[in-house]
């Protein structure tokens, strides 16, 4: 025993991460990370908790290491392509950081044919000199097939895509129109005037508002969230299950919800002229946008409109006759909300709010789910009016609870890393801008004024992208720390439980307040204190998980899209510098990699990791990102979810 502990003393654990070139990271903490180099891996597969020896120190910005042990192995299913042979068969992943075919014999392939999609069970993991080994335990279908592509993702992120009977069956015994004994417990708003404003596709509606105007000049603005809490009781199964999945999962053709259809889509829906329960937030806002007073209570509403973005833009816009007049009665509420709305707007710039307008892509599907259009996904003001009313109600909920120091999960966003405010100064240098502070307190303004400064110029996309990669990632936590990049000190997710687990856990929170009139025993708030840590560390992880799958889908269509653009010539502009390439974003989002030998030139490049250029070592031409360039399309790679272009002079 004592041999055991003195032979691994002195080594380090953490999860591996693979690169698809065979070496890889371990990740210990969050802020070290060890390169492993192919040779030391000792066939260790991404994902893998591994102990690691440390065998170089000598660069203190990255140590060098060799996995000595795997104590877990994370993958046990893999998705990939089947190739059949006479006497066995392999499966190639569509994961190429796994770094092994996997081995199926004859008797294990199930059937399965040359060039059908699979899930393998791994049944003995590689070792030096030999493959993994496995067994076929699903068929997808061939791999061109509709709808395979996205199902191999969902496999391949392991997403639950089906609800456990028993859950589908506890969901069948909830009523589809609220409970009317319940309705004299609560605040009956049936007769106000309320909307829902969201996509034309959506139909899992959350929240519902309405906005007056008080004697006082003041605004009253009311924020109306489905009561999903009362549906799913806690503990119950569709409780475990929404845990479970911690988040919806929104993959272009398709969503994988939360909750069941039956409830996301349904009784929790907000759908116009249906009774529905809510968790409501009325919040008085003065004439500078602060709020001066809140009310929350539970309510029935029966939402008077469902609109969309599109058309409430056109109203507020009066750019479409025919939808003005076809809301004429209804115009004066839009009206009023924009004018809050832009109230709330200037109150969040001025406090340093960072508005990053990165384009988002919108992926146009036929009825197949072939990418037929790729483009920028217009924002438009009415989508402000939402985000502006949302986030208020969030920052007025978290900022009560946590001077009433509930059991709560707050939505967190630290203070970026001082070493990476640096270098990103160091690039900000060249188009002569600074983010101005003190090493230890960045304020959001800092950031938010070069964003000011940046607007309208070329270099605009370019450097939001560089400041979006120095901030940190937004993750749930039950301790306050406030959010950088929307400048609040207070901040939460309210406003979407259908969803979100954490906005389901904090409506649970509030009812239990509001039942106990703000007096919540002591050993239940040390019971949920407890929960809430779980709730925050689960929830930031199925996060990321789902926007890695979200990812991926739109990486995936953006090449399916580009595969018959091989040849075509375009116009880009450089995005990223790298020590292999350089990245080129197209005018529709599509971005791919020019590789040093299709630049043009034929001679090597430097790479300038301070300024993020490159350097022609004869001709000294120099690229930097922000660059306009021609290029040619000469791969789109579907299945390894990458695009490549070349030069063209």
């Amino acid at each position: 025993m004592g041999r055991t502990k003195k032979k691994l003393k002195g080594l380090k654990e953490g999860k591996f991460r693979a690169h698809p070139k065979g070496f890889g990271f371990v990740e210990v903490g969050e802020e070290e990370e060890i390169h492993i180099a192919s040779e030391y891996t000792n066939t260790a597969l991404n994902g893998d908790t591994v102990l690691v020896k440390i065998i170089d120190s000598g660069d203190t910005k990255r140590r060098e290491g060799k996995i000595i042990k795997i104590k877990q192995r994370q993958i046990t299913n893999v998705v990939g392509t089947f190739t059949h042979n006479r006497s066995f068969g392999f499966v190639v992943p569509d994961d190429k950081k796994i770094g092994t075919d996997i081995f199926v014999s004859k008797k294990h392939t199930k059937g399965a044919k040359t060039n059908q999609k699979v899930v393998v069970e791994i049944t003995q993991y590689p070792s030096k000199g030999k493959n993994a080994e496995g067994e076929v335990i699903e068929i997808l279908g061939y791999k061109d097939e509709a709808g395979v592509d996205m199902l191999s993702l969902i496999k391949e992120h392991n997403l639950p895509y089906e609800f456990p009977k028993y859950v589908l069956e506890e969901a069948k015994q909830i009523r589809e129109e609220v409970e009317k004994k319940d309705i004299p417990h609560r605040v009956d708003l049936r007769d106000n005037i309320i909307f829902t404003i969201d996509g034309e596709d959506a139909k899992d509606l959350d929240d519902a508002i309405c906005v007056e105007k008080l004697k006082n000049g003041n605004y009253k603005l009311g924020v109306h969230i489905a009561d999903v809490s009362y549906y799913v009781k806690e503990d119950s199964k569709l409780d475990k299950e929404a845990y479970i999945r911690g988040t919806s999962v929104y993959m272009l053709d398709r969503v994988i919800p939360m909750l069941p259809p039956k409830l996301s889509n349904g009784i929790c829906s907000l759908n116009a002229g249906k009774d529905r329960f809510t968790l409501s937030v009325d919040m008085e806002i003065n004439k500078k946008g602060h709020v001066v007073s809140a009310q929350i209570y539970k309510a029935v509403i029966n939402v008077t409109q469902r609109m969309t973005y599109t058309d409430v833009n056109k109203i507020i816009q009066n750019s479409d006759e025919a939808v003005v007049k076809k809301y004429k009665k209804y115009v004066k509420y839009f009206k009023l909300m924009e004018e809050l709305a832009r109230i709330l707007q200037k109150r969040r710039l001025e406090q340093g709010s960072l508005d990053l307008d990165i384009p988002e892509s919108k992926i146009t599907l036929d009825e197949e789910g072939k990418a037929i259009a790729v483009g920028k996904y217009e924002q438009t003001f009415a989508n402000t009016i939402i985000e502006q009313f949302m986030l208020t109600a969030n920052e007025t909920i978290a900022e009560k609870f946590y001077w009433l120091e509930a059991p709560f999960v707050y939505r967190i966003h630290e203070v970026p890393d001082a070493d990476k405010i640096a270098e990103l100064n160091k690039f900000l240098f060249n188009f002569g801008y600074k983010i101005k502070g003190k090493k230890d307190s960045i304020h959001p303004k800092a950031f938010s004024q070069v964003l000011e400064e940046i607007k309208g110029t070329p270099e605009e996309t370019v450097i939001s992208t560089l400041i979006l990669r120095t901030l940190k990632v937004a993750r749930y936590d039950n301790q306050n720390q406030g959010h950088f990049g929307i400048a609040s000190k207070y901040y939460c997710h309210f406003t979407s439980p259908i969803r979100r687990y954490p906005d389901l856990f904090i409506h649970r929170m509030i009812s239990k307040y509001l039942e106990t009139k703000y007096d919540m025993p002591v050993e239940q708030k040390e019971k949920y204190h407890a929960i809430s840590l779980k709730v925050a560390d689960q929830a930031s992880e199925r996060e990321k998980l789902a926007q890695k799958a979200e990812r991926d889908s739109v990486d995936m269509k953006k090449a399916e899209f580009m595969q018959d653009k091989i040849g075509q010539e375009y116009e880009g502009i450089i995005s990223s510098v790298t020590a292999f390439g350089v990245f080129v974003e197209l005018e529709n989002t599509v971005e791919g990699l020019i590789r040093f030998e299709n630049l043009g030139e034929k001679e090597y490049f430097n790479y300038d990791d301070v300024h993020k250029i490159l350097i022609g070592e004869h001709s000294n031409k120099v690229y930097k990102i922000g660059d306009k360039i021609h290029i040619r399309v000469i791969e789109a790679n579907k299945e390894l979810r990458k695009v490549a272009f070349e030069r063209v002079e």
